[in-house]
């Protein structure tokens, strides 16, 4: 149930008639209180199909539902054994799990909760430094992590801690490596074999939850700061599991490729739910992404967006080595298609305007749909159905969140037939709060409310409520909203207002139809001299449609005129450069072995000409939104240099700090 605050107007949704229908058909968790009672439900229901599969494991890893929770129930046993505090005014013991997505983690991740503690959930390949950081500020008592060589970066901090015993989850370390490490090791160090054995001969004690305790500690990684505690509770979570089934619906034993982390609250939800509804998910990463697409021919697919950017450049590098006939072919066949599906969304109201078609528009756009539809279809056969091959040919839907999906990517997937739903949320709110619906699917929106979920915008000054196509501050308020940071209530008074209204830091406004559309962070907004406001990520996403352009950094706070920082895209301007166009422009090829010159000015002004383009082409464009000046840089924006969050997010702050240098001199 939502209530509404009198002096907060706002849109509240409540499942629609069409929605109810579907989570009628669907299993029904709403009377539950906590994750450990979904497990003796999933194992009546979905016993021997396949829960879990990593073909990539050593040797494969294959788990039915009533293997799997006989081995959740099994490490629960076992930590119960290794000791654990029962819980105390309603906080659970802390168990930290600092590990890489597979089946064992899944197994660590329910198995500590069960067991009676709340889990705090990290990558093994974070800094060590923030690890031992999260282990402090959590208060662990037990740590759960990859393997030995993480448990080494860790040992020499751990004396000052209140860690009790460690568990390694990998099976490389031998007895006498455990031993050898043991010696120097202030706490038990066991192996994930060991603690399992313990859970055989231990009968687990039951744990009495409700939906407000604690279930899960999720640090932020964050593109300032310290990292935050984010508090979800058993009911947050619950929340989204009961929900999500409106927006889509699996069936038991559809297939499902895993790729986002679990520690990241988009997989880590997206894996509960799909597991909660019998589906079968197969662990993949980049390195296989391609081949277990065709192998596992997927259903649904959850990812960032920048994993379908990986999927559009490397179509685009197909086609681009194709002959020039066939190229000239398949050029001509998107840009009819463009024209086709942008009729297709006026026909069928699915335009961001936010001005209805009138009679004679849908008229139009129904002639033109008619008269291209032919074309569309020898099209679909000639191109866009080998693309959707590439994704095994049997996609039903690629549910991207994290991030918005750039517009080139929207029309490009719906030409080829890929349905793209596009979801929004954060960390602090579970983290869906909006989602598209696939008869909804307003593109460039992040879509509608999920249910019991309500949505505001409001004056980021005077905080007034603003009606439907104004663009504010985004404030959003429902159970899957976090408790808090933990041990830091001035972070959490700043985000949660008294009558529970979440500030998300984002920019954005309602439809007449209620879709929410992102229009930035009210933070990364760059402010020019003359007091224009610039919402740096359009922008960004627009210059992203080049092929020459990799990645793109808007700069430009205080200045005349916005700069940017570019990841150019090696090897499409290698084969420009070879190309009649680079040699008709006198630029003279670099030969075999070698870089390309990013300093000349020939290549300096296809991107100028790039980016002038791709800035004018967008809806809404004003001149202060123009790239006055740019510099080509080498290395890309990545995890491992500290410029990317662990979710692909730039870290703004960091970038400019890191080329404050290169930054000054364009502005100079």
């Amino acid at each position: 149930m939502v209530i509404e605050s009198p002096s907060a107007p706002s849109v509240t949704f409540l499942a629609s008639d069409r929605e109810r229908a579907y989570l009628a058909k669907q299993p029904d968790y709403s009377a539950i209180q906590s994750l450990p009672e979904i497990w003796p439900l999933i194992r009546e229901r979905f016993g021997e199909t396949i829960a879990l599969k990593d073909p990539h494991a050593k040797p494969v890893v294959e788990l039915s539902y009533s293997e799997l929770a006989d081995r959740v129930q099994q490490f629960a046993a076992g930590v119960q054994a290794l000791g654990l505090p029962p819980i105390a005014e309603g906080l659970p013991a802390r168990i930290a799990l600092f590990a890489n997505d597979s089946p064992r983690w899944m197994i660590a991740d329910q198995g500590t909760i069960v067991a009676g503690a709340a889990n705090v959930v990290r990558g093994a390949d974070a800094d060590p430094e923030e690890l031992l950081y999260i282990l402090e500020n959590s208060g662990s008592i037990g740590l759960v992590v990859q393997n030995l060589a993480l448990a080494k970066k860790l040992r020499p901090k751990l004396d000052d801690l209140p860690i009790q015993w460690v568990v390694l989850l990998s099976d490389e370390e031998s007895r006498s490596d455990i031993e050898d490490m043991e010696d120097s090791f202030p706490v038990p160090l066991v192996s994930y074999k060991e603690l399992m054995e313990r859970g055989r001969s231990h009968s687990l004690q039951p744990v009495s939850y409700n939906r407000e305790t604690l279930a899960t500690l999720l640090y932020t990684s964050g593109t300032t700061g310290r990292p935050k505690g984010v508090m979800l509770s058993h009911g947050n979570l619950l929340h989204q599991l009961q929900t999500i089934g409106a927006v889509i619906q699996p069936q038991q034993g559809d297939s499902i490729l895993s790729i986002l982390p679990t520690w990241h609250t988009f997989g880590r939800t997206g894996e509960y739910f799909f597991l909660s509804r019998g589906c079968t998910q197969i662990y993949s990463n980049i390195r296989y992404i391609k081949q277990d697409f065709k192998e596992f021919k997927p259903l649904y697919v959850f990812a960032v967006p920048r994993l379908w950017e990986s999927i559009y450049e490397g179509v685009q590098k197909q086609f681009r080595q194709q002959p020039e006939s066939k190229q000239r072919l398949v050029r001509r066949f998107l840009a009819i298609g463009r024209t086709y599906i942008e009729a297709r969304r006026t026909l069928e109201g699915l335009h961001l305007s936010m001005e209805k078609p009138s009679f004679l528009e849908k008229l139009s756009a129904a002639l033109t749909v008619a008269a291209l539809r032919p074309i569309q279809a020898i099209a679909d056969i000639l191109v866009y159905k080998k693309v959707r091959e590439a994704t095994g040919g049997e996609l039903k839907y690629t549910i991207s969140g994290g991030g918005s999906l750039a517009m080139h990517l929207e029309n490009f997937f719906e030409i080829v037939g890929l349905e793209a739903l596009v979801g929004y949320g954060l960390t602090e709110t579970s983290p869906v709060l909006t989602a598209r619906r696939f008869w909804n699917n307003l593109r460039g929106s992040a879509g509608q409310p999920i249910p019991g979920t309500e949505i505001r915008i409001v004056d980021p000054t005077t905080r007034q409520t603003l009606p439907p196509g104004e663009r504010g501050l985004v404030l959003a308020r429902g159970p899957q909203i976090m408790q808090g940071y933990y041990q830091n209530p001035e972070a959490t008074a700043k985000a949660i207002d008294p009558e529970g209204w979440f500030n998300t830091g984002d920019l954005g406004l309602l439809t007449d139809n209620n879709d929410l559309v992102l229009t930035g962070r009210a933070k990364d907004t760059i402010v020019l001299t003359n007091g224009e406001n610039i919402e740096p990520l359009p922008i960004e996403d627009a210059c992203a449609r080049s092929p020459y352009i990799d990645q793109i950094v808007l700069v430009g706070q205080d200045c005349k005129f916005l700069g940017a920082l570019i990841v150019p895209n090696l090897d499409a301007l290698e084969k420009w450069a070879n190309s009649e166009e680079g040699s008709s422009r006198g630029y003279i090829a670099p030969t075999s072995g070698q870089l390309i010159d990013l300093e000349s000015k020939i290549v300096q002004d296809l991107i100028r000409e790039e980016l002038n383009r791709e800035v004018k082409n967008r809806p809404g464009y004003r001149p202060d939104d123009r790239i006055g000046a740019f510099r080509l840089i080498q290395e890309p924006f990545s995890i491992e240099s500290g410029t990317m969050t662990q979710t692909l997010k730039i870290k703004r702050p960091t970038v400019a700090e890191r080329y404050r240098n290169l930054i000054e001199e364009m502005f100079a």
